[in-house]
């Protein structure tokens, strides 16, 4: 059956800020404490997502959550009013009322793994929302992400979504930022790599953590009943020197794996694995070499954190990058001379997501691949399916609700706190959601 590969994006949230919470993450680390600008991250996360629509690919939207997590900060034993929560968490606590703030459910790549109909057991689709233990913000998404998914995705007999792997250091999962699929064509049975950084039990003792453990790579592929599954272990120098997700070194599409020479630790053996397991098809790798690139320009640049995409009707493959890796001499020499071969990749095309990148996330990061057939499309929630008049009521709403400037110490404001509900209540409505989306609603 005919299929397409569909993009469901994170829409920036009004706390986007950056506040540092992220080791391993460079470019999160080195903005710590900078003004950031909330209105300009929604609107050109959304800009980005039009442009996916305009060029013929399913576009959906993934809401933001509800920040600051008033029922986290609670939970740790704040009490009183919700602003005397805030006030006294960022008064007795502030590393966990910073991590109740953060905005991070906005890089969708994160939120779940998905696995195809073509490739899964039972013939659905499966999605598991990632437990992201690793980072303390993060590994509070994994609900509200499961309740999004389940609002999107709603016919149980077409999709499957299940909840978190266990929330231990055992089973780290970081979602989809460490998967590639390739296939011959979308519909058609796939390879599914699987790329973990540590096993569980191994002690890890390089400057950052790696986040993804073998064990709950094994497990996803147990679950989803996935077909063609490779496991391939991260570099441990990429690791080392910033690669915090392999979706920093790595992206792919179709038959094409595009990536840096440091992206595995052992890249005969990777390459091996996947032709192996491929079916129809001779997968293609686009390797860059260190001295091309080196891993530091790969990283600033983010150039394998583009979106590698088939643009409907064109038979090569379009890769969508930052404007950094234009930015980037390297970065934008390789991008350029691999378009312009006679390769897989026909050519490449900059967007500009400069308060995301900020934080350490590329193009690739705000976006859920999730691969469906016509019927599956058709069965996906249509009220968050990007339109032309979606993205008109989404940037007149990111543009009345959202500041231009958000420091860190603005995220103690109590009124911050009823901005972000005022919009994500209008949210739910332009969505239709419900009144019941979000756990103040539910109050």
């Amino acid at each position: 059956m005919t299929a397409l590969e569909a993009n469901a994006d994170g829409l920036i949230g009004p706390t986007h800020s950056y506040a540092g919470l992220s080791p391993g993450n460079l470019a999160s680390s080195r903005n710590e404490g900078q003004a950031s600008n909330p209105r300009a991250a929604v609107l050109q996360g959304l800009d980005k997502m039009k442009r996916l629509a305009d060029l013929g690919l399913p576009q959906f939207v993934l809401p933001p959550h509800e920040r600051p997590n008033i029922p986290f900060l609670r939970s740790l034993g704040f009490g009183g009013t919700d602003a005397q929560v805030i006030e006294r968490a960022w008064k007795d606590a502030p590393t966990f009322a910073a991590a109740a703030c953060s905005a991070s459910p906005m890089w969708a790549a994160n939120a779940a793994t998905v696995t195809p109909s073509a490739d899964s057991a039972d013939g659905r689709v499966h999605f598991s929302p990632a437990n992201l233990v690793t980072n303390l913000h993060r590994s509070l998404e994994h609900q509200q992400t499961k309740r999004a998914l389940d609002a999107l995705f709603p016919d149980a007999a077409r999709f499957a979504v299940h909840d978190a792997l266990p929330s231990v250091a055992h089973l780290a999962d970081e979602g989809a930022a460490n998967h590639v699929r390739l296939c011959a064509e979308h519909g058609a049975e796939g390879v599914n790599l699987l790329v973990w950084g540590r096993e569980a039990w191994e002690p890890w003792t390089g400057p950052f953590p790696a986040r993804q453990t073998r064990e709950a790579a094994e497990a996803l592929a147990r679950r989803h009943g996935a077909s063609g599954a490779v496991l391939a272990r991260q570099s441990k120098a990429a690791i080392a020197g910033g690669t915090f997700h392999n979706d920093v070194v790595c992206v792919g599409a179709l038959d094409t794996l595009f990536h840096h020479q440091l992206a595995f630790e052992d890249t005969a053996g990777t390459h091996a694995a996947i032709r192996a397991a491929a079916k129809g098809f001779d997968p293609i790798f686009v390797e860059v070499s260190e001295a091309d690139l080196p891993l530091a320009d790969a990283i600033t640049s983010y150039l394998f954190n583009s979106m590698l995409i088939q643009v409907p009707g064109e038979d090569r493959l379009t890769l969508i990058c930052p404007t950094e890796t234009r930015d980037n001499a390297r970065a934008h020499a390789v991008a350029e001379a691999v378009a312009s071969s006679n390769g897989p990749i026909g050519r490449v095309e900059y967007v500009d997501v400069r308060q995301s990148m900020r934080n350490g996330g590329g193009p690739a990061c705000l976006r859920l691949r999730v691969v469906l057939n016509e019927a599956e499309l058709a069965a996906a929630n249509a009220n968050m399916r990007l339109t032309d008049e979606l993205h008109g009521a989404l940037s007149v709403w990111g543009a009345t609700w959202y500041r231009d400037e958000l420091k860190v110490a603005d995220l103690a404001d109590p009124a911050l706190l009823d901005e972000s509900r005022g919009a994500l209540d209008e949210l739910t409505s332009i969505l239709g959601l419900g009144s019941d989306f979000y756990p103040f609603q539910r109050d």
